[in-house]
């Protein structure tokens, strides 16, 4: 296998034309990425032309990965006011609206996955990664057959989390495999670019990056995926809500006021795409000191509990602010695996027992039919 670079790169793509001239002299090609066989590349276009250039897309994305040392290639389309596509403007967010989760134009189908929970938050900085990880192992540990998506792009944490390194491969050619790490399947951006490298990437980009993180990997047959969604409430967040078919969601808070301001408004996102919220989880509940056992509320307490009363939902359960978690985690071997009998691992089972319940509830009340929309 060869060696693949920029020039080769971009020496191919000079045959994808828009219009009389190549992709490459418009100088539409930008943010091109290379990681051990791993390419990704963004096409910067008019976004009035948005929908007419997905061929071009696919056709980029084609000779790329026919190039000899090429395992995968993701192609994205943005817009960029100034820049590329000429006279871009930022798309109009009407193409955000009415659509309920997995119905949307671009629905994303996922046939051997049988149910699929979003874990979001408000806000960055709550936990949320640590409690998407620990929940799918508590699943899986249950006898659950479980995947989990990495699906905050701009700073994936799944892959060390977990303690997986590498890339993913292809068997079939067409679709990455993905990962595996303490028995359950796993995909994340972060094994796709160097762990130092920042992920600048603007919305639109982001947007199709994470459809085709979905779209391309496979999965195979799950009982459950657990995506980790990005934190906030941003067109990102909304477009996967509407084009998964999500079996549910969880919001993640902290107690503080500010935290549960921002996990209403993830909260009220799900609920305006018709997505089943399953709860609130509140993370960092209170701290537990490890040597005299003096318990301190150091982001007040009960906050998140009280907020779920509020809003009309579940209170799922409250896991403390706790040394064990953060170290397990830092190291790959989550609280769930590292010390199942803790009292830590035993809130996290015991949170995954009662979102299996209400996602076998959903499922039997037809709240996650699959979307009857065909994606070429």
């Amino acid at each position: 296998m060869s060696a693949i670079n920029e020039e080769l790169i971009l020496d191919a793509l000079g045959a994808v034309k828009d219009g009389e001239n190549d992709i490459v002299s418009q100088k539409m090609v930008s943010g091109l990425q290379i990681k051990d066989g791993h390419v990704a590349f963004a096409i910067e276009v008019d976004p009035a032309r948005g929908a007419q250039m997905e061929p071009l897309r696919k056709e980029a994305e084609k000779i790329v990965h026919a190039l000899d040392g090429v395992l995968s290639a993701t192609v994205v389309l943005t817009a960029e006011a100034g820049q590329g596509g000429g006279n871009a403007q930022p798309q109009a967010p009407e193409q955000h609206q009415h659509h309920p989760a997995g119905t949307g134009p671009d629905a994303i189908m996922m046939p051997g996955v049988k149910a699929i929970i979003a874990v979001a938050s408000g806000k960055g900085g709550v936990g949320k990664s640590t409690t998407s990880v620990n929940l799918a192992l508590a699943l899986a540990a249950d006898g659950r057959s479980v995947g989990i998506l990495d699906a905050d792009i701009y700073g994936p944490s799944v892959p060390r989390m977990l303690g997986v390194q590498g890339e993913p491969s292809s068997s079939d050619g067409k679709t990455l495999d993905p990962m595996q790490g303490h028995g359950i399947k796993c995909m994340s951006m972060g094994f796709l670019i160097e762990e130092e490298t920042p992920v600048i990437w603007r919305g639109p980009m982001a947007q199709t990056a994470l459809q085709q993180m979905m779209r391309d990997i496979n999965w195979g047959d799950l009982d459950v995926l657990v995506v980790d969604m990005p934190p906030g409430t941003g067109d990102v967040q909304l477009t996967m809500a509407q084009q998964v078919p999500l079996t549910g969601a969880i919001i993640v808070s902290t107690p503080q006021d500010i935290a549960l301001a921002d996990a209403r408004r993830g909260l009220n996102m799900f609920r305006k795409v018709d997505v089943p919220v399953f709860g609130i989880i509140e993370n960092m509940s209170y701290f537990a000191c490890p040597h005299c056992g003096e318990r301190s509320d150091i982001f007040s307490h009960g906050g998140a509990k009280a907020e779920a009363a509020l809003l009309s939902t579940d209170f799922l359960g409250e896991i403390p602010l706790a040394i064990d978690i953060r170290e397990t985690s830092d190291n790959g071997n989550p609280i769930v695996i590292s010390q199942p009998d803790s009292e830590h691992a035993r809130a996290y089972r015991a949170i995954a027992v009662e979102v299996w319940r209400k996602t076998v509830a959903a499922q039997e009340k037809g709240e996650a039919e699959a979307p009857r929309i065909v994606v070429q």
